[in-house]
C-alpha cells in the first residue's frame, strides 16, 4: 500500500551541502552539452540526419546540444507504435501502470539536481525556479499514480434491486502531447503521466526551445519501466508534426499547453471530423493569462509589494500565472508603485548558473524582440517607472520593468507579454479594482490583498479566475493543493493536479446485469 501523497519539499540552497550538490549537477550537465539526442519511437532510438539545435539563452552564440528532428515518416511510425501498443497497455492493470509513475518519481527524486541544472542551462531558470519545476514533476507523478488507483475502485453508484450495476473507466486511445517550454519538466511530465497512467498511448512533441529536457523526461519514463510504444518522443516543427498530430483520424485527444492563438487553432482543427474518424476529439488546453493582483486601501502594503514583485518577475515573468497587472486602490496607489519599483530595482539579472542572480534571460530572440516592442508600447501608453533599458551583455536579458498610468483597455493591460513587464493601474475603489481585474479575455490566476473580510468575500465571489489567491502571490500552485486551470481564453479549466484531471483522459462505462 502506498503512503499518502505529500507535496515534494523544495531544496534549501542556504545549506552548503545543497549548494555543493547543485554545483556538481551543473558540472554533469556541462558534459551533456555538444551531444546529440535521438527520437524514441517504439522504444528504439532513431536519428534522421535532420537536427534541431538548442541553446543556452544566457549564451546563445554557441549551441548547447542537438536533438533529432522528426519528419512525416517518423510521425507515422510513432502513431503506428502508439496504435499497436494501445491494445496491450489499455488492458494493463491500472495499479501496475501507477507503479511505473511511482518508480519514475523515485528516480527523478534521486536525480533531481541534474534535471534542475538542465533547466538552468536550456531554459534559463534560476536555481529555485528549476528546483520547483522538478519538485512539481515529482508531485504530478506521485499524485496521478494514486489517483489512478482510486479511480480503479468502485465508484459508489446507487444500488438497484434485482440488478448489479457497475461503473468503471476506460482509456480513450492515442493522444497528442504538446507541452510548453516554460515548465519543460513539470508540465511535460504531468501531461504525459496523466495520459499514460489512465491507459492511453501518446506521441510527445516537446517544445523546440527545450527538447533536451523533453528527451530527459521521455527517457525517465523508459527507465522507470514504461513499455515500448506507450510514449513516443517525436520532436519536430509544430507546423508539420504538431499539425499532423492534431489532424490525424487516429488521434483521440490533444493535451496542449501554450499560447491562446495556437490553442484556439488546435481546438478549431480538432473539431473538424476527417475521413476514418469515429469519435469527437477531446481537447485539453491551457492557454495563458493576463493575471492581476488587486491591492485594497486597507491591506498589508509591504506584503502586497513583495508578492507583486515575486509574481511579476519570477522566471522573468514567463509564467501563464505571472502577475502582469497591479490594480491598486487610489488611496495607496502611489505608495505601492514606489515600493514595487524599489524592490524591482534590487533584483539581480544575469546567468542563472550564478545563484546570486534572481532573474535570468528570456527564452529566445523572438521573445526578446516581442518584449522590446511592448516596452515601446508601454512608453507611449503610460509612464516608465523603472527598467526598460537594454542590458549590455550576451544573452536575452531584460530588466524588470514597471509602468504606471496604464488604462485598463491599453494594450499593456490586455495582451499577454510573457516577460518581466508590469502594468500598474489605478482603481477608484475596491469594486472598480475587481471590475478592472475581470476586464480581459483571460481568467487564469489572480490575487487580492485586503484586511477587510467583506472585501475578501466579494473577491471570492466576483473575481473571475480559475485560481484566486487571497493575501499571497498569484503564482506557485501546488499539485492537489491548488488544482490549476483557468476560465475563458485561459483554456478549458482542466485543473491539472486536481482530482478531476485524470477523468479527462478516460471514458465512463456503465454495465448492468439483471439476475
Amino acid at each position: 500500500m502506498l503512503p499518502a501523497y505529500e507535496v515534494e519539499t523544495y531544496t534549501d540552497f542556504s545549506i552548503p551541502e545543497n549548494r555543493q550538490a547543485f554545483e556538481r549537477a551543473l558540472a554533469v550537465v556541462e558534459k551533456m552539452s555538444g551531444k546529440d539526442y535521438p527520437l524514441i519511437i517504439n522504444g528504439e532510438e532513431v536519428t534522421t540526419g535532420e537536427w534541431t539545435e538548442t541553446f543556452d539563452p544566457s549564451a546563445p552564440s554557441k549551441p548547447f546540444a542537438r536533438v533529432a528532428r522528426a519528419g512525416m515518416d517518423q510521425f507515422e511510425a510513432s502513431m503506428s507504435a502508439a496504435e499497436a501498443t494501445f491494445e496491450t497497455w489499455s488492458r494493463t492493470d491500472p495499479t501496475a501502470r501507477a507503479r511505473i509513475l511511482v518508480r519514475a518519481a523515485a528516480i527523478l527524486r534521486r536525480e533531481k539536481h541534474v534535471m534542475s541544472a538542465l533547466m538552468v542551462r536550456e531554459a534559463g531558470k534560476s536555481w529555485p525556479e528549476a528546483d520547483a519545476d522538478t519538485a512539481e514533476a515529482i508531485d504530478f507523478l506521485e499524485f496521478y499514480a494514486r489517483e489512478m488507483i482510486r479511480l480503479d475502485g468502485p465508484q459508489g453508484n446507487t444500488p438497484y434491486p434485482g440488478e448489479e450495476n457497475y461503473v468503471f473507466y476506460r482509456p480513450l486511445g492515442i493522444g497528442a502531447i504538446i507541452p510548453p517550454w516554460n515548465f519543460p519538466c513539470a508540465i511535460l511530465a504531468g501531461m504525459t503521466a496523466a495520459a499514460v497512467v489512465t491507459g492511453n498511448t501518446v506521441v510527445l512533441k516537446p517544445s523546440c526551445d527545450t527538447p533536451v529536457i523533453g528527451w530527459a523526461v521521455a527517457d525517465l519514463f523508459r527507465r522507470a519501466g514504461l513499455p515500448a510504444g506507450v510514449v513516443n518522443f517525436c520532436p519536430g516543427p509544430g507546423a508539420q508534426i504538431g499539425a499532423a498530430m492534431v489532424e490525424d483520424p487516429r488521434t483521440r485527444f490533444i493535451n496542449f499547453t501554450g499560447s491562446m492563438e495556437v490553442g484556439l487553432g488546435i481546438n478549431q482543427t480538432a473539431a473538424k471530423t476527417v475521413e476514418g474518424q469515429i469519435w469527437i476529439k477531446r481537447v485539453i488546453a491551457e492557454m495563458g493569462g493576463k493575471d492581476a493582483i488587486v491591492v485594497d486601501a486597507d491591506s498589508d502594503i509591504d506584503a502586497a509589494a513583495e508578492a507583486i514583485v515575486a509574481a511579476a518577475f519570477g522566471f522573468q515573468g514567463q509564467k501563464c500565472s505571472a502577475c502582469s497587472r497591479a490594480i491598486l486602490h487610489q488611496d495607496i496607489h502611489d505608495e505601492v508603485v514606489a515600493k514595487v519599483a524599489a524592490r524591482a530595482q534590487e533584483l539581480t539579472v544575469g546567468p542563472p548558473s550564478d545563484p546570486s542572480n534572481f532573474m535570468g534571460p528570456v527564452i529566445n530572440q523572438e521573445s526578446y524582440d516581442k518584449i522590446q516592442k511592448y516596452l515601446e508600447i508601454g512608453k507611449s501608453e503610460g509612464r516608465l517607472v523603472t527598467g526598460g533599458a537594454p542590458i549590455d551583455r550576451e544573452g536575452y536579458f531584460i530588466q524588470p520593468t514597471v509602468f504606471d498610468g496604464i488604462d485598463s483597455r491599453d494594450r499593456l493591460a490586455q495582451e499577454e507579454i510573457f516577460g518581466p513587464v508590469l502594468a500598474c493601474i489605478k482603481a477608484k475603489d475596491f469594486e472598480d479594482a475587481i471590475r478592472i481585474a475581470n476586464d480581459t479575455q483571460y481568467g487564469l490566476t489572480g490575487g487580492c490583498f485586503s484586511n477587510r473580510r467583506d472585501r475578501l468575500e466579494y473577491a471570492r465571489r466576483e473575481f473571475h479566475v480559475g485560481n484566486l489567491y487571497l493575501n499571497r502571490k498569484c503564482t506557485g500552485a501546488l499539485v492537489d493543493v491548488q488544482p490549476f486551470g483557468g476560465y475563458n481564453m485561459s483554456g478549458t479549466c482542466s485543473k491539472a493536479g486536481g482530482r478531476d484531471y485524470l477523468k479527462l483522459f478516460l471514458q465512463t462505462k456503465s454495465v448492468t446485469e439483471r439476475f
